[in-house]
């Protein structure tokens, strides 16, 4: 008979080593997403980038998503849980934001080229402080609004109203973030004019709200999905039932 090779922290064995269980939750998962979206996003949005008339950053197609994955940890693990995985994102963006400046700070080759790569990092990675300090300024204050709106209309509603929920905190938070964000970022990009800030500000609404109400048929299909296979959202339902 072979062994039995199970990590099972219930299953007897000779090993002294113990593990903890990593549980049948979805919230790591979505919480890495949210983190990996956000320090992308610091990134992009260093860059400015204008599209016929219209003044964004690049990081326009991809911070929809930080929202949205918002949206779902929410509902289905309530605000505390969806502040821990904001704060998180942000904590690793700030860490991300450290780890730039020493590799800036690090001499490196002084030849042609690593001179032209040293300078260019600078231009590429050296102001992403400014914009994690707009985005974190921005995306604290309308997340947090946003993950309020959701759980207080839950508490009202209960299980309906999905749909309800997710229109009317998408549209809230996104306004309450772009204005900050865009206000702080602005002079990062070289936008200087109110014009070109009412520009940057409109634009970056109207696409975000528009992504998220566009995606909400999905995120309501993903939230369904997750919730049959979420065993202690199962549980609490049946509590309350």
């Amino acid at each position: 008979m072979g062994e039995n090779t199970t990590d099972s922290p219930n299953t007897k064995s000779s090993s002294k080593a113990a593990y903890a269980t990593r549980g049948n939750s979805h919230y790591d998962l979505l919480s890495a997403l949210m983190a990996v979206a956000v320090v992308i996003s610091g990134i992009g949005a260093a860059k400015g980038v204008t599209v016929g008339f219209v003044i964004t950053d690049a990081a326009f197609f991809l911070f929809p998503l930080a929202y949205i994955l918002g949206d779902i940890i929410t509902e289905l693990y309530g605000p505390r849980a969806a502040r821990r995985a904001i704060l998180t994102s942000f904590a690793l963006n700030i860490f991300a934001v450290l780890c730039y400046a020493v590799i800036i700070w690090l001499p490196g080759f002084q030849d042609d080229y690593g001179v032209a790569k040293q300078g260019a990092l600078e231009l590429a990675i050296g102001p992403v402080w400014q914009i994690v300090l707009a985005s974190l300024c921005g995306f604290l204050a309308g997340q947090t609004l946003n993950s309020f709106i959701v759980s207080r209309m839950k508490r009202r509603t209960g299980e309906p109203g999905v749909i309800a929920r997710l229109f009317t905190s998408s549209g809230m938070g996104e306004l309450v973030d772009t204005i900050i964000f865009c206000t702080i970022a602005a002079p990062v990009l070289g936008i200087t004019t109110v014009g070109q800030w009412l520009n940057y500000t409109a634009f970056g609404f109207l696409y975000k709200v528009i992504v998220q109400y566009a995606a909400i048929p999905v995120t309501a299909y993903v939230i369904a999905r997750l919730k049959k296979a979420e065993p202690s959202y199962q549980e609490a339902l049946t509590r309350i039932a």
